[in-house]
Parts: C-alpha cells; structure tokens; sequence
C-alpha cells in the first residue's frame, strides 16, 4: 500500500484529529519543558469557541484561552526552571506524575499492567526514554496514538480508547493536575493542568455517551 493510500485509509474526521492534537500537545508538555517556538505556537493558536458559541462557563475553551495568554507571557527559560522544580526536583520532585504515586494498594501493579497493555498493543519504551510507563505524557500519548493511528496502525475503535483511558488515565490524572494546581510553586503549569483536567472531563463524558 502506498504512503497515500494509508494516509487516506488513516484520515480522521476533525474532531478526532483536534482530539488527537490535544493529546499530542499534553503528552509534550508533561514530557518537558515547552521551547519558545512552542510557547509561541500556542499563544498565536485559534480559540475554540466562535463567535455563535454560547458563553463559555469555564470549561474547554475558557481553559484553553487562559492557557493561549499565558503561553503569550511565559519565558521559556522561567518555564524550564518552573518544569525543573515540579516535577524532577533535587532528590524529589514537588508533583510526581506518575500513576503509581496516586493510585492505591488496592489498584494492583499500575506500571506492570500499564507494561502489559502496552506490550499487547505492540508498543515498548523506548531504550532512550528516562521516563516509566506510568508516566502522565505516556498515557496521554497512547491516547493520542490510539485516537488518530500511525503510519501503520489504524486508529483505535471508541471502545478500545475509552477502555484504555478509563483503566490508564482517567483514575488518577484529575488528581495529578489537582496536585499541580495547588503546588505553591506552580504558576505556567497551574494553566496546563487546568487544560488537562478540563480536556480529560469532556473526553470522560463524551465516552460515557457513546
């Protein structure tokens, strides 16, 4: 099959593509601190809502204009230090993102069943990565892989994301971007949990109407 066809067997429909994107976008910022070009890219980015929305109540698109400002007003040398401090810290980190951390006695082996649904879905961390599978950006790009496919993966059916996000993600990501958003010393990242948080809400229960 040729790179064409594949593409046009792989395209989604546009809102599993911004579902897709947003993932994508997550999975970055929770893996590293966001360069100037990326701060950059996401301050000029569109707004979600249009001018014959509704008033938006804080959700989604309020979240993502208040993440838009705040990309416009970060310096990404302060983000990377404020990234620094979170999450990898001097012997400890201020905010663990892993699942582990969050999730209970009674919820098993989190990184070994997030290993054992990874090895079934043909996917491995890489030899390169410091991060464990349980790791916030891994979950999220998982999800991004299963909702908009690969080269040569189709995308996953709705039942095989929502299962996966139930079982890997939404558990314990809500509290993870609670515990950043209370973080004294968070400010850049107070913006990207309240994105994320607000995200995962409407991915949650849009799966719940399926």
């Amino acid at each position: 099959m040729s790179e064409t066809a594949i593409r046009d067997e792989h395209r989604l429909d546009p809102e599993d593509e911004a579902r897709a994107n947003f993932y994508a976008l997550l999975a970055r910022l929770y893996a590293c601190a966001p360069d100037a070009e990326l701060l950059d890219a996401i301050a000029a980015a569109p707004p979600l809502a249009t001018i014959d929305d509704p008033p938006d109540d804080g959700g989604l698109a309020a979240r993502w204009d208040a993440l838009r400002a705040a990309s416009a007003k970060a310096g990404a040398v302060a983000v990377a230090h404020e990234f620094q401090a979170l999450f990898i810290g001097v012997g400890k980190s201020e905010v663990s993102l892993y699942a582990s951390h969050y999730l209970g006695p009674q919820s098993g082996r989190p990184l070994a069943d997030f290993r054992a649904a990874l090895a079934k879905m043909g996917l491995a961390r890489r030899p390169d990565a410091s991060e464990y599978e349980d790791h916030f950006s891994v979950a999220l790009e998982t999800m991004r892989m299963l909702a908009a496919g690969s080269a040569n993966r189709s995308p996953a059916t709705v039942a095989e994301q929502r299962a996966f996000c139930e079982t890997f993600l939404l558990p314990w990501a809500f509290a993870c971007c609670a515990a950043i958003s209370r973080c004294a010393i968070a400010n850049y990242y107070v913006e990207v949990a309240q994105f994320t948080a607000s995200f995962l809400a409407l991915e949650r229960d849009s799966f719940a109407i399926e």
